[in-house]
């Protein structure tokens, strides 16, 4: 027994080497998606914005007169874009899911439910509370942030410009918002799965074992600020990002986590089997994009379930419940 001791002794030295190895290939991985971008930028990309300008002037012409509406206000305007449209479509889509969890129809949508025998229908008292914690924490702690967040853009940059950037530009701004969410979220999330964290914050988020979409900002208001808002607020900033890009990533931010915690496999929307299992399981699939959850192994239970082969793209009408469904229970 006494051989044994030296190997454990090393053990440490093991877990730091996998931990640089798993630093060096996210850097790969990050610098080959980024030069794929560039690359591609000036034929893909050209292409694209062609059609995105097929409509002439309109959205520039759009663009300076709002600018002229909110000549003096553009505080105003700022907060305004940035809250109001992502909002909306966050609740809008919210309201539909909603409708389908409190009645079971339509059809078309709890067809496609992950945890079949949950939430069917879902119970209304907990989902009321959820909607009010989810309120509380828009209106009283994502408007501040945001507030906070104009004054620190207008301070390190223009994000009220008077020119519309180019489509690529805020294809790649996109692109790098996304990463550097994936970076902040998964490790303030692994963070608060910490024992001497979880029960105190990140509990409350985990009532939910099967999500339904309102859930994706159910959360103490430290962890909503820590890991829902900061994670997303960074990149705008960083970037000294635009305006109609920083709305236009914050509403897509919100609508992915919205899909991810929705409870459906819908045909044609970002599989949401990932965020789903983690909600199981808790201690599986912290990221957003599961880039660091393969670097870092925190997803090796998940690849062994149906719920990874099921983790694709629904290109069907029949749900990936019936074509891949889990086996079949062992008698006891």
């Amino acid at each position: 027994m006494m051989k044994q001791t030296p190997p454990q002794r090393e053990q440490p030295c093991s877990n730091q080497g996998g931990l640089w190895d798993s630093v060096k290939k996210a850097a790969f991985i990050i610098g080959s998606g980024l030069f794929f971008l560039v690359a591609f930028r000036n034929s893909v990309m050209w292409h694209l914005q062609s059609f995105w300008g097929a409509s002439g002037d309109f959205w520039q012409t759009t663009w300076s007169k709002l600018l002229l509406y909110f000549e003096g206000r553009e505080a105003t305007l700022f907060f305004l874009g940035t809250m109001l449209v992502p909002t909306a479509s966050f609740w809008l889509l919210n309201g539909l899911f909603m409708i389908a969890d409190s009645t079971g129809k339509p059809s078309f949508i709890t067809r496609y439910r992950i945890q079949q025998d949950k939430n069917s229908p879902v119970d209304p008292e907990r989902l009321r509370h959820a909607i009010k914690v989810v309120a509380w924490n828009q209106v009283f702690l994502s408007g501040p942030l945001v507030v906070g967040t104009y004054l620190l853009m207008k301070a390190t940059g223009e994000p009220m410009h008077p020119q519309l950037p180019l489509f690529h530009w805020v294809l790649l701004e996109l692109g790098l918002c996304g990463l550097m969410e994936e970076i902040m979220f998964y490790y303030s999330h692994r963070l608060f799965h910490h024992p001497a964290i979880y029960k105190h914050f990140h509990k409350i988020h985990h009532e939910w074992t099967a999500p339904v979409g309102v859930v994706a900002l159910y959360a103490h208001p430290i962890e909503h600020v820590l890991s829902n808002m900061v994670p997303a607020l960074l990149g705008p900033v960083l970037l000294r990002s635009h305006l109609s890009t920083t709305v236009l990533w914050y509403t897509v931010a919100l609508l992915i986590t919205t899909i991810s915690h929705c409870g459906y496999h819908l045909p044609l929307l970002p599989s949401p089997e990932f965020h789903d299992f983690h909600h199981l399981k808790f201690n599986q699939c912290y990221g957003v994009l599961g880039v660091l959850d393969r670097l870092h192994g925190t997803d090796d239970k998940f690849r062994q379930t149906k719920a990874y082969e099921r983790h694709t793209l629904l290109l069907s009408l029949t749900p990936l419940t019936q074509t891949i469904p889990e086996p079949p229970k062992k008698s006891q």
